[in-house]
């Protein structure tokens, strides 16, 4: 139908050209099965004439059970002076065993000349030949048209013979490129609708983000008459990176009305984007339109009030649409009505109204002027919250020391020594633990101690680490600021230590990493009370 715009996932293929991106083939099978949750209608598989790892993920994708996605293998056209039965990749792409190829020919007569070092006459018959050899074999055939926009530009007449040649031989898809991504949003419309107006071939985009423009080219091409686009999750690719499906989605969809996906699908971006970005092991940019952690995340107390009232004032969407929710930070921009939506979300009996709350917010601004930053570290704000509603978190133990010895000696490795004192119910527990650094050896003596009384901190451990330093200019005497990130079985949380001495940043961040996880025990427990009289845990 002319409103429906199809999907084209080339992740595994064009974006794994992006520099420190590379996947096994368990990864590109485990995101390829992802992909067809998400409902996208091709996945670009690789180019099994290249490289034996798309070999084996052709083979081994033949078992994979998908619903939505068809698996398109990808290829150049047959070689110069060749013919197309003689040609080894177009053979690899028959032998991979899709039912869809994506073969991409040369549309800029510069590139005929001195990529190919071939006649443009030749080019026009590499195109038909390997695309009708392709179609007769049964299979479905998208056209990638390379540097399409750049060869249009500087010869129209000969871009356009190879889109005709391209269209005579069958192909059912013409997709053109914007490989070198310089074309303007202007230019890919008026482009896109010059060659709707000539063929009858239904025709897609592929974008490049080499002027930040992939997603706008992208959007400009279909409302100028294209109905497939090609991009990546999360925009990964070469260079720049290829346009960025998780934005070209959620705004094909949403704003502009186009049949993409099911609304149960789009719900599901923001897992998918994040599952992708896991799996390449890639950090997640937090500002990432619709999927990143910030994008629907509000710090300014003014624009916190307002969405209080009604979201839509800072929000031009509703999070939920595409799987990502509402945040709001608390920081030296914070004022009551932060502290409101905190307090609501986490269900504490606070009255914002009072000189306590009013100290309450001029304690979190004095210590992020002192390096703390708390819209990382939301389980260290929510022990000051806790503080304030008269919930004294910090009695469930008191600590009266640590030291840490280091010792190398020439036959073992660098050694850390932990050895802890603290008060629990109050005892006094003296005890000491190893680890294969510091604030290791740390976190283990003082789960160590904690762990007979709290047998629940077994299941807690620090998941990720991250020192930065505050103060550049101080070199090695610099403040630093320690951000630690622990899980269990079932939630993940974040604290926050700051001091000269990163030993003690990071001790501050582990007590109240531990601290979170005792009330979060006694929070999210359903037999919490019992709990309580167990552990002699008072008013949390």
């Amino acid at each position: 139908m002319a409103n429906e715009v199809s999907i084209f996932d080339t992740t595994l293929r064009d974006g794994t050209q992006g520099e420190g991106i590379s996947l096994s083939v368990e990864d590109k099978l485990k995101i390829a099965q992802k992909l067809d949750e998400l409902g996208v209608h091709y996945i670009e598989g690789g180019w099994p004439g290249s490289n034996n790892k798309d070999i084996e993920f052709f083979i081994r994708a033949k078992l994979l059970k998908l619903n939505n996605a068809k698996i398109t293998a990808f290829g150049s056209t047959r070689r110069k002076d060749t013919l197309p039965e003689n040609d080894l990749n177009l053979a690899k792409i028959i032998e991979s065993g899709v039912s869809v190829a994506t073969i991409f020919g040369k549309s800029w007569d510069f590139h005929v000349h001195t990529a190919l070092q071939t006649t443009l006459e030749e080019n026009l018959a590499m195109i038909y030949d390997s695309i009708l050899y392709l179609k007769n074999q049964g299979m479905e055939i998208i056209y990638d048209a390379e540097h399409f926009f750049d060869g249009y530009k500087n010869n129209k007449d000969y871009a356009l013979q190879t889109i005709e040649k391209a269209v005579a031989a069958g192909a059912d898809w013409i997709v053109l490129c914007d490989t070198n991504g310089g074309s303007l949003p202007n230019e890919i419309a008026d482009i896109v609708t010059d060659v709707c107006s000539l063929f009858p071939t239904p025709v897609g985009i592929h974008a490049h983000n080499d002027c930040e423009l992939g997603v706008a080219n992208s959007l400009a091409a279909v409302k100028a008459g294209a109905r497939q686009v090609q991009g990546t999750i999360n925009g990964f690719g070469e260079r720049c990176g290829n346009a960025n499906l998780s934005s070209i989605i959620p705004n094909l969809q949403i704003k502009m009305n186009y049949e993409v996906l099911t609304a149960a699908q789009l719900a599901s971006l923001y897992t998918v984007s994040r599952f992708v970005n896991e799996i390449a092991n890639v950090h997640m940019p937090v500002n990432q339109p619709y999927v990143g952690s910030a994008a629907f995340a509000h710090k300014g107390g003014i624009h916190v009030s307002a969405i209080m009232r009604d979201s839509s004032t800072y929000e031009h969407i509703k999070p939920e649409l595409v799987g990502n929710q509402q945040r709001v930070l608390v920081s030296e921009l914070a004022g009551q009505s932060n502290l409101v939506f905190k307090a609501q979300e986490l269900k504490l009996d606070i009255n914002l109204e009072s000189e306590q709350s009013r100290l309450m917010i001029q304690q979190i601004k004095q210590l992020e002027h002192e390096g703390y930053q708390y819209e990382g570290a939301d389980a260290s704000l929510e022990l000051l919250l806790r503080e304030a509603a008269g919930q004294q978190v910090k009695e469930i133990f008191t600590v009266e020391s640590f030291k840490i010895l280091v010792e190398k000696t020439a036959d073992r490795a660098v050694i850390s020594e932990a050895i802890v004192k603290l008060k629990v119910q109050g005892e006094t527990v003296y005890t000491a633990a190893e680890g294969n650094g510091p604030v290791n050896a740390l976190d283990n003596a003082l789960r160590k101690a904690l762990s007979q009384f709290y047998p629940e901190l077994n299941d807690m451990h620090l998941s990720d680490y991250k020192v930065r330093v505050i103060d550049e200019k101080d070199a090695t005497a610099a403040k630093v600021r320690v951000l630690v990130e622990s899980t269990d079985f079932l939630n993940t949380w974040n604290t926050v230590g700051v001091s000269e001495n990163i030993i003690e940043a990071s001790w501050k961040a582990l007590i109240d990493s531990i601290r979170y996880a005792l009330i979060g025990k006694v929070k999210l427990d359903s037999a919490a009370e019992s709990h309580k009289e167990r552990h002699g845990i008072m008013n949390h």
